[in-house]
């Protein structure tokens, strides 16, 4: 098959012909058909977060149906479409998983980072932590929600219910989870670079009340704020931004380093928490979701073998939405 493969940090990925990967005991083989490509994968690409081994074929946003099905694996049908999202593998017996925070597992395998991802034409997945995908929905369109989706919807249950919602970041999951929250009735602020009119105008085509620069002051005291955009910067400016009582949620796997600022911006009871990774439940509640809320994912669609040019262009802010590779 062809991959995608990082062979080095900060070096192009290589497109490279492997073998199909077989399925192991509990697992499925998955033609892939879509995969979207997540600044975590960038996060990847540049060293910042290590891959245990290279080789690595990146990708953790899996659209495809299942080809093939290993030993003591019956949870799917042969062609039926599933989702792989960034929870890999957890263990299942740890304190966090005791718990049932298995997104806190201290063994935890993630998808394009410890296991083979889906810029590939084929991967494998264990069944147990693969997802059912809502109808109504194309390869391309699904492929989003896997994390941007996802992980949007647990930072936005980690926000709370507050009427006023700042998003720092108008990417690929602050467009989708503004929708999640005008359609729950919410007022929803977008905050991006200020030379970013394009994204401006974006989010207030979606709905938003109000579309600006991040370095501004809110227009009114929000009750949350969700920070996509991996800047520390903003953490203060989101903290500003809050009213007394409200949170502030750091969604990103990575972030650069957080300025010192004054404790009255912390002082009235705000709160500053991160979102790490999700569950299969957060998944499951997910796909229910958008199965019965309209969902509208801007794709912007590249071939395999385009991969690197996504990256870059997901660095440099070129497009609105999320970018996708499409392997159909």
């Amino acid at each position: 098959m062809r991959a995608m493969r990082l062979h080095a940090a900060k070096r192009p990925l290589e497109l490279d012909e492997i073998a199909v990967p077989r399925p192991g005991d509990g697992e499925i083989l998955i033609a892939v058909r879509a995969c979207a490509v997540c600044r975590t994968d960038l996060h990847i690409f540049d060293g910042e977060l290590r891959a245990p081994r290279l080789p690595l074929v990146p990708g953790h946003e899996i659209v495809g149906t299942v080809a093939a099905c290993g030993p003591n694996a019956d949870r799917f049908r042969l062609g039926e479409r599933v989702g792989v999202p960034w929870l890999a593998w957890a263990c299942g017996s740890c304190e966090a998983c005791r718990r049932g925070e298995e997104n806190l597992c201290e063994r935890a395998r993630f998808t394009g980072l410890d296991r083979d991802g889906g810029y590939a034409q084929f991967t494998v997945a264990d069944e147990r932590f693969a997802l059912r995908l809502p109808a109504g929905y194309s390869d391309g369109e699904a492929a989003p929600l896997l994390c941007a989706g996802l992980i949007g919807y647990r930072a936005l249950r980690m926000a709370g219910e507050g009427a006023r919602l700042g998003l720092y970041g108008f990417g690929a999951a602050a467009h989708v989870i503004a929708q999640v929250a005008l359609a729950q009735g919410r007022e929803v602020y977008a905050f991006t670079r200020a030379e970013d009119a394009k994204g401006q105008a974006f989010a207030r085509e979606l709905g938003c009340r109000w579309a600006g620069d991040s370095a501004r002051a809110a227009p009114v005291p929000l009750d949350a704020a969700i920070l996509f955009a991996p800047v520390g910067a903003l953490v203060p400016a989101a903290l500003a931004a809050t009213r007394p009582g409200g949170t502030v949620v750091c969604a990103g796997i990575h972030m650069s380093d957080i300025p010192s600022f004054p404790y009255s911006l912390l002082w009235g009871e705000r709160s500053v928490r991160s979102v790490a990774n999700l569950t299969r439940a957060d998944g499951e509640a997910f796909m229910e979701l958008a199965g019965r809320t309209p969902i509208h994912t801007m794709v912007n669609a590249y071939a395999l073998p385009d991969a690197n040019r996504a990256l870059e262009d997901l660095r440099r802010g070129a497009f609105e939405g999320a970018a996708v590779l499409d392997l159909t």
